[in-house]
């Protein structure tokens, strides 16, 4: 494959990360964009974190951060190139034939620089047709990792799936430290993080720490900071979780549909 059959995934948190695996084990080539500082609770599994790192692994699999002048000469060995451009400046310099907004902001995308063959929207906030080609469904239903060509998902509930508990919020503004690991066992009331450290993050039930933002980001009173998973298995904490994969699934299907696009990026496999 050269440059241009190349896919561009916006976002590199837990979900997109389990798209780009589906991808990158199916043959296909990637490339992750990303914010200058990522807000990723589910680290140890989001490709998102090679922006801090340098490398970041995930299921064996490497993204390594690279500057815009290196992507000519990466090689597909290297894994998956991550480059920090929220506003996915590349496309005016370089040819996506599929560009997947991954980012799961649930809200109006604003238009991408320049056209491309396909747009791949995740969730709320994206309509087929209108401001992309196909949406996915992201919610947990019978409708998870549905391809829709026209019209939109369910709309966003405000809530987060099963119990509404085990997400962790910011009690206050400030700049975050974690009293835990993510991957360890904690105790129902146990100080999992402090905000400005006088702000304690407390865990509501007994689990293992799924998730944790990263230590010193500002974060907003609010903000999703860590997630808690009542289920007796550290495994969840390293595994791209099942609804990831269907989504990335799902994008497959997408990218598969179309033709021309499927032509055009096997045509030298």
């Amino acid at each position: 494959m050269s440059q241009n059959d190349r896919l561009l995934i916006r976002g590199g948190g837990d979900l997109a990360t389990g798209v780009a695996l589906r991808l990158y084990h199916a043959g296909l080539k990637i490339v992750i964009t990303e914010l200058a500082q990522p807000l990723a609770v589910r680290r140890t599994v989001s490709f998102s974190e090679a922006v801090y790192e340098g490398v970041h692994t995930v299921e064996g699999v490497n993204a390594r951060l690279i500057e815009r002048d290196q992507l000519a000469a990466w090689v597909d060995a290297d894994g998956i190139p991550i480059l920090i451009d929220p506003n996915v400046d590349i496309l005016g310099s370089h040819h996506f034939p599929v560009v997947v907004d991954a980012r799961l902001t649930k809200q109006n995308p604003a238009p991408l620089p320049t056209e491309v063959p396909l747009h791949i929207g995740l969730g709320p906030g994206f309509t087929a047709g209108e401001n992309c080609h196909a949406v996915i469904e992201t919610r947990r239903s019978h409708t998870l990792g549905r391809v829709y060509w026209t019209g939109s998902t369910q709309p966003d509930s405000g809530k987060p799936e099963g119990d509404p508990r085990r997400v962790l919020r910011a009690p206050e503004e400030g700049v975050i430290k974690g009293m835990k690991r993510i991957g360890e066992h904690v105790t129902a009331g146990e100080v999992l993080a402090m905000i400005d450290d006088q702000y304690p993050v407390i865990s509501p039930f007994k689990g293992f720490l799924r998730g944790l933002i990263r230590d010193g980001l500002h974060v907003s009173r609010g903000l999703k900071i860590g997630d808690v998973d009542a289920r007796n298995d550290a495994s969840a904490c390293y595994l791209v979780s099942d609804k990831a994969l269907a989504i990335g699934g799902a994008v497959l299907e997408a990218i598969l549909t179309k033709s021309e696009i499927r032509r055009h990026l096997f045509s030298q496999t």
